[in-house]
C-alpha cells in the first residue's frame, strides 16, 4: 500500500480531485482539481510546484566514487564539473538501457543520482575493486520541483541562494525558509524550471514559502498529468511507456540502445572502458534498428473521420500512454508510445519509434486512431524533437 511523502499533509487538502496515482510505493496526485488544465497552463505560463519526492535517490561516495560512476555510465563523468548536473543513462553488458537520470557532482568524489527504478542492487553489485560506497538516500531527501516562466523570480524572491546567475543544469546550495537545500536549474517539463532538494523532515517548510510568496507568481500545486502533457511536448522520454529496462523486458525486441530511445548523444564512445561500450561500438559500426521521433498527426483528417458517422472531434482528456501502430504504406514501421492534444501547439502530437528509414523530418506515415470501435490510419508527419523548446528554458530569467 502506498504511503505519504514528505508533503503529503500539504498536497492531501489540496487534491480536490481525489485522484492519485502509485510511484515507487508513494501516494502521487494526477490532478489537484478535476481536469489538469490550469495545472498545466502553470507549467507553461506562470510557476507550478509538483512533489517529485518519490523518485529514487542515491548518494556514491569514496576516494573511487568518480572511477566507479564512470564504469557505469555511457557518458564520461570526467567532463563534469563539481555543481554540475547531467542527464544520463546506464545499461547492461549488451548495451541495453537499463534506466536513466541525473548525476549531480556535489564534490569531486561525491555525487547524488536519481532514477526512475530501483537501482541499488546493480550499484552495489558493481563496486567490487572500488573504494566507493553506495547510500539508498530517498526516504532521506524531498525533493520539489518549480517549473514555468515565473518560478525564476519567484525562487529568487524567496530563496537565499544565487539564483541569478545560476546556469542551465548547474546547482547551487542556500536556504528557504530557514532550511538548507540544494537548488539545481533541471526539471522534467521542457521549460525554466528548478528542482529543489531538501532533507524530509523539513520539506513542509519549503512548500509553504514557496505556496506563500508563489502567490504573487501565479503558482498552482501540479500532478502528473499536467506533466506528461508537458514533457512529450519536450520530448521527454518516459521509462515502461517509451521504452522498457533491459531489467523488465521479457523478449529482445522490448530492450533498446540509448540510441533508439534518442540517447545517443550522451554516449561518449571515446571514454575509459563502460559497462555496455563494446556492443555501443558494433552498434556504431552497423546503426540503430530503429529511432525516436516526433510525430504531428492530421487533425483535419481526424475530423472528417469523425464527422463521417456524424460525431464532433474531441481532443483526448490526458495524454495517452497505449501504444499504437505506426505504417508506411502497408507496411507497420514502428509504434507510436505517447500521445496527447498539445494546448500551447494546438496539435495532436506523439513520440514514436520507427525504423531508420522513416525517421527523417518530414517523412509522412500514418497512426492508426479508433473513431466508434472502428480502426482507421490518419496521416502523421515527421518532426524534430523536441516539439517545444523555447529559449527561457536556458536564458538567465532574472
Amino acid at each position: 500500500m502506498p504511503i505519504g511523502t514528505a508533503v503529503h499533509e500539504r498536497t492531501f487538502p489540496l487534491c480536490q480531485s481525489l485522484n492519485y496515482r502509485e510511484w515507487s510505493g508513494f501516494y502521487a496526485v494526477s490532478v489537484y482539481e478535476t481536469h489538469h488544465e490550469h495545472e498545466y497552463n502553470a507549467i507553461r505560463n506562470a510557476a507550478a510546484l509538483i512533489d517529485v519526492t518519490p523518485l529514487y535517490k542515491y548518494l556514491i561516495t569514496g576516494r573511487d566514487a568518480t572511477r566507479f560512476v564512470n564504469r557505469l555510465l555511457a557518458r564520461d563523468i570526467n567532463k563534469v564539473a563539481v555543481n554540475q548536473v547531467i542527464y544520463c543513462c546506464w545499461c547492461d553488458e549488451d548495451g541495453k538501457v537499463i534506466d536513466d537520470g541525473t548525476i549531480t557532482r556535489l564534490e569531486e568524489n561525491c555525487y547524488r543520482w536519481t532514477a526512475a527504478d530501483p537501482n541499488l542492487r546493480w550499484f552495489r553489485q558493481n563496486t567490487i575493486g572500488f573504494d566507493v560506497q553506495v547510500e539508498d538516500i530517498s526516504e532521506q531527501l524531498a525533493a520539489l520541483a518549480l517549473q514555468g516562466p515565473t518560478s525564476g523570480k519567484l525562487l529568487k524572491s524567496v530563496a537565499e541562494a544565487d539564483i541569478e546567475n545560476l546556469k542551465y543544469f548547474r546547482k547551487t546550495s542556500g536556504k528557504i525558509a530557514g532550511v538548507e537545500v540544494d537548488i539545481s536549474r533541471t526539471g522534467y517539463t521542457g521549460d525554466l524550471g528548478y528542482e529543489i532538494w531538501i532533507p524530509w523532515p523539513d520539506a513542509v517548510k519549503v512548500w509553504d514559502a514557496l505556496m506563500d510568496v508563489g502567490r504573487g507568481f501565479d503558482i498552482h500545486p501540479t500532478g502528473m498529468l499536467a506533466l506528461d502533457v508537458a514533457r512529450i511536448e519536450a520530448g521527454l522520454i518516459l521509462a515502461d511507456v517509451d521504452y522498457v529496462s533491459s531489467k523488465k523486458a521479457l523478449i529482445p525486441s522490448q530492450k533498446f540502445t540509448p540510441s533508439e530511445i534518442g540517447l545517443g548523444k550522451l554516449v561518449h564512445l571515446d571514454k575509459d572502458n563502460f559497462i555496455g561500450k563494446q556492443a555501443l561500438l558494433e552498434e556504431k559500426k552497423r546503426g540503430p534498428e530503429r529511432l525516436l521521433v516526433g510525430l504531428e498527426i492530421d487533425w483535419n483528417e481526424f475530423e472528417a473521420m469523425c464527422d463521417a458517422v456524424g460525431l464532433p472531434p474531441q481532443t483526448p482528456a490526458t495524454a495517452s500512454r497505449v501504444h499504437v501502430p505506426v505504417y508506411r504504406g502497408r507496411d507497420q514501421v514502428g509504434k507510436a508510445t505517447s500521445t496527447t492534444w498539445s494546448p500551447l501547439l494546438k496539435q495532436l502530437i506523439a513520440l514514436a519509434s520507427v525504423e531508420p528509414r522513416c525517421a527523417p523530418p518530414g517523412t509522412e506515415l500514418q497512426i492508426e486512431m479508433t473513431v466508434e470501435a472502428v480502426r482507421h490510419r490518419v496521416t502523421a508527419t515527421v518532426r524534430q524533437l523536441p516539439f517545444f523548446n523555447p529559449a527561457r528554458k536556458t536564458k538567465t530569467p532574472v
